[in-house]
């Protein structure tokens, strides 16, 4: 874990999922999966927002393609630790995304509403097609109902409750470099 973050934030945290090193090697493999795969397509990145800032940032360097991007703010979990099954569409995109194929970029899935949710809003605009690219993914916490497809992926993480890399609890260590597995007794108060 990186040596500038304090001794209390580093008692925040209970280990070390990924390391910045193991992210920086997996976006830059993912990159070249969506440069190869969209080569000659009208691309439009959307990252929803505040959580796939990071990713996004590092994901678009690494794509070789020319893309448009956006971004897209939606809510399901407000200031607590578990999704509330509701999704609150903040702010929508500013362009047309019709005749486009369209890649949301999203930091973590977890229950899969979200991007359920963002998904088929981007279907009902008459887009070319629409795929999901995440940085972490947490299979075993996907809803039974909700059937979400992940077309990129950064790395399967087990059912704990992840910081760092732009992940947050109530707005906190977003600035993590590495994906860090936040101590329970921080989120249980």
């Amino acid at each position: 874990m990186s040596t500038c973050l304090t001794d209390k934030i580093r008692n925040e945290i209970k280990e070390v999922l990924v390391t910045s090193d193991k992210m920086k090697e997996r976006v830059k493999e993912i990159g070249s999966l969506i440069s190869k795969d969209y080569d000659g397509k009208k691309l439009l990145l959307i990252g929803v927002l505040k959580g796939s800032v990071v990713f996004f940032a590092d994901l678009i360097r690494e794509i070789n393609i020319p893309i448009e991007m956006d971004f897209i703010s939606v809510s399901s979990y407000g200031a607590g630790s578990t999704s509330s099954g509701v999704v609150t569409l903040k702010k929508d995109v500013g362009c047309d995304v019709s005749g486009k194929h369209v890649l949301i970029v999203e930091d973590i899935i977890d229950t899969g509403f979200t991007l359920k949710y963002i998904k088929d809003l981007f279907q009902a605009r008459n887009t070319k097609s629409v795929a999901i690219c995440c940085a972490l993914d947490k299979p075993t916490r996907r809803d039974k109902e909700i059937n979400i497809k992940v077309d990129y992926a950064g790395f399967q993480i087990p059912d704990e409750f992840v910081v760092g890399y732009g992940l947050d609890y109530a707005e906190r260590y977003r600035n993590l470099p590495d994906v860090c597995v936040l101590s329970p007794e921080i989120y249980s108060q």
